[in-house]
């Protein structure tokens, strides 16, 4: 038997040749359009900082304040010493944010995503799952003792085909991304709630990346289509610009995971400076709708001038602009060519994304200036030529 670290040198090697070997990169400040990456000062154009509140005065004010009341941990799960007023604020705005009864903090999302489905369905029943859903749901999916059945992305009459075909299970839960985060599309939240009533199928959508985005509050694919799902699940770690996950949804529902749910019992609480931040930032929201006609403004001009080189852009109105390039390599290639210019876009490739459909992602802040955009926009220009995807 050859000893452990021979084997795994031996797989990294062979992830190398693939073109799909990841590295750390170092950020040496708060987050900012312009920072120190590695030491060399870089444009970002990859961060989920949508709103630009991460740095926001505000919220660190608030933040601050509750750092030197309640320190800088929560000391345990919120059903031991973890639970403080801040907490119980926080997902009481959440709930009201979100429109719902109820809400309920978890440590990120990733932990709510996989609470959730890990918990809620039982034996007989059956999960719905869009085919580009995040990791988490798959992963929560993995745990969950119903079925899994994928259906074609956002595509409603597959997922009609596959609720009737499921007929025979106990329960049925859609589940979906709102806005998906390598692709930048929008699940068509209100079809798909449509389908569940006519099929008595229950839908849990994650909202991570269209919580302060979409909706004519920032409230998410629920204001946006003007819907009421099930279950929504968040992050606060995307446009809010702080940590942690949540789901909201009935009181029922909120009762059950704080009870069942092994992601939110057996987890340590967000600090209660996070949470202070956070309801920071959902005031923010609440009251001001020029930090997103900024952003829609910034990602219109970005996909219109992209599209007009003759790029394969995805993604509808969203922060979130991917750009495919196809070839692992090629991509690599293309964000090394993009870093020597001093900007900062990872390249996105398998398995993250599926085999050819490696991309630039590009993200966009309010917090970029026209200066910045004009100068992505050259540099994609005179990349693409040299590397043979635009004319």
């Amino acid at each position: 038997m050859s000893h452990l670290s021979e084997w795994l040198e031996t797989r990294i090697e062979n992830t190398k040749k693939a073109g799909l070997y990841r590295e750390l990169r170092t950020m040496n400040m708060a987050p900012e359009p312009e920072m120190f990456i590695d030491g060399w000062k870089q444009i970002v154009f990859s961060s989920n900082n949508y709103l630009g509140l991460a740095n926001d005065e505000r919220l660190l004010g608030e933040a601050n304040k509750a750092l030197l009341d309640f320190g800088v941990g929560s000391s345990g799960s919120r059903l031991t010493t973890g639970n403080t007023e801040w907490h119980e604020r926080l997902e009481e705005k959440i709930a009201s944010f979100k429109q719902t009864e109820s809400a309920l903090l978890f440590s990120n999302g990733y932990l709510a995503n996989v609470g959730v489905l890990s918990s809620l369905p039982e034996k007989g029943d059956v999960l719905l799952s869009d085919q580009l859903n995040h990791a988490s749901i798959i992963d929560g999916c993995r745990l969950s003792k119903a079925k899994t059945i994928i259906y074609d992305h956002c595509d409603l009459s597959d997922l009609e085909v596959k609720l009737k075909e499921t007929e025979r299970y106990h329960r049925r839960f859609i589940v979906t991304d709102g806005v998906f985060s390598m692709d930048g599309t929008i699940a068509p939240l209100d079809k798909i709630i449509s389908l569940a009533k006519r099929y008595h199928a229950y839908v849990i959508v994650d909202d991570a990346h269209a919580t302060g985005v979409l909706g004519e509050n920032g409230k998410g694919t629920s204001e946006y289509f003007g819907v009421s799902p099930d279950i929504v699940i968040g992050t606060l770690s995307k446009a809010v610009g702080t940590e942690g996950g949540f789901v909201a949804g009935s009181k029922a529902l909120i009762d059950f995971l704080l009870n069942h749910a092994r992601t939110f019992i057996f987890q340590t609480a967000i600090p209660p400076a996070s949470c202070a931040a956070s309801f920071a930032a959902l005031e923010v929201m609440e009251h001001s709708k020029e930090k997103r006609n900024l952003l829609f403004s910034h990602v219109k001009k970005i996909q219109a001038s992209l599209k007009q080189m003759g790029y394969n852009v995805k993604g509808e109105i969203t922060p979130i602009i991917p750009v495919i390039i196809g070839d692992a390599e090629k991509a690599v290639k293309f964000a090394e060519g993009l870093q020597a210019k001093g900007i900062y876009a990872s390249a996105i490739r398998p398995p993250t994304v599926a085999k050819g459909e490696s991309r630039i992602r590009l993200t966009i802040t309010t917090d970029h200036d026209s200066k910045e955009i004009d100068y992505l926009v050259e540099v994609f220009n005179l990349i693409g030529k040299e590397l043979n995807l635009i004319k």
